[in-house]
């Protein structure tokens, strides 16, 4: 058995093979785009399974697959930022859509960086308390029924490009909530943009937008942890090959949501989120999960 905690990091996925890997590759891909929680899905699904819980460095590492994933789907408005925002910069354009977006994406981005900076000792921690099963059972409960409350009071009618700085910022504070396992990245977020008005597809583009940067540090960060406990060959190539499966994974997530999302309300993702944190709860309760 490798070891599994290592400088107070905990590297629980370097216990596993490759084909529990490959399984919780598929299944961080998905769940991270989806506003259902990846990291929830990544702690309840071992249990379950009788496999070691592998880890919020693992999970955290894995966003780089969502980040590739949100890259690839969305590099005409990447492009545009990075581009036609230098540009405006540039000429002193400060009114361009294009860099008042880039502006907005940093702004929405300060929130979690300071609090996942504050919080980094707890999260990462062997046996976090944030990872307690009975912690996601509630948040997946919680959000649920805030994205509910959303979709009866939002208004469906904003775009992207109709953004403000303070639309931004309050986002970005929501995004702050998906350091609470449960939450989810996506789902704290569409659920601000739809209670800004937005249409839902627009408010998932926007909510992964301004997820970019967040994404970018969080991955990095733990990479750079895991680096530096010297973390053996045999499970950084466990990790690389998580990472290539969630990659493929986000990318169909990340399709299928966009296209349902021009159809259909969140409404799905709303009982799939009570039922999951009811079974979370229940199984707690009768102790069949621990």
């Amino acid at each position: 058995m490798a070891n599994v905690c290592s400088a107070g990091l905990d590297t629980g996925f370097a216990s596993l093979d490759y084909a529990q890997v490959a399984i919780l590759g598929v299944i961080q891909g998905i769940s991270e785009l989806l506003p259902i929680s990846s990291t929830a899905h990544m702690r309840v699904i071992p249990a379950v399974l009788g496999w070691r819980d592998p880890g919020s460095a693992f999970s955290a590492a894995m966003q780089l697959a969502a980040l590739i994933a949100v890259i690839t789907y969305f590099w005409k408005d990447v492009r545009q930022v990075a581009v036609g925002g230098t540009a405006a910069l540039r000429r002193r354009d400060y009114k361009d859509p294009s860099f008042r977006l880039g502006i907005a994406i940093i702004l929405a981005t300060i929130p979690i960086g300071i609090f996942g900076l504050a919080l980094a000792p707890v999260l990462n921690a062997c046996n976090s308390p944030l990872r307690a099963l009975n912690v996601i059972g509630y948040s997946s409960i919680g959000l649920a029924l805030l994205l509910l409350i959303a979709e009866f009071t939002a208004k469906h009618k904003r775009t992207v490009e109709q953004m403000k700085l303070p639309d931004a910022l309050i986002v970005g504070i929501a995004q702050v909530g998906a350091l609470i396992p449960g939450v989810s990245r996506s789902g704290a977020t569409l659920t601000a943009a739809l209670f800004l008005g937005f249409k839902r597809e627009e408010a998932a583009r926007f909510a992964f937008l301004l997820g970019l940067p967040a994404i970018t540090l969080a991955g990095l960060k733990e990479l750079w942890h895991l680096f530096h406990i010297q973390m053996p060959t045999d499970a950084w190539m466990l990790l690389l090959f998580g990472l290539a499966v969630a990659s493929i994974s986000a990318f169909a997530a990340i399709w299928g949501l966009m296209k349902f999302l021009e159809k259909f309300s969140t409404w799905p993702f709303i009982v799939y989120r009570i039922a999951f944190g009811v079974f979370v709860l229940v199984m707690v309760s009768k102790g069949i999960l621990h």
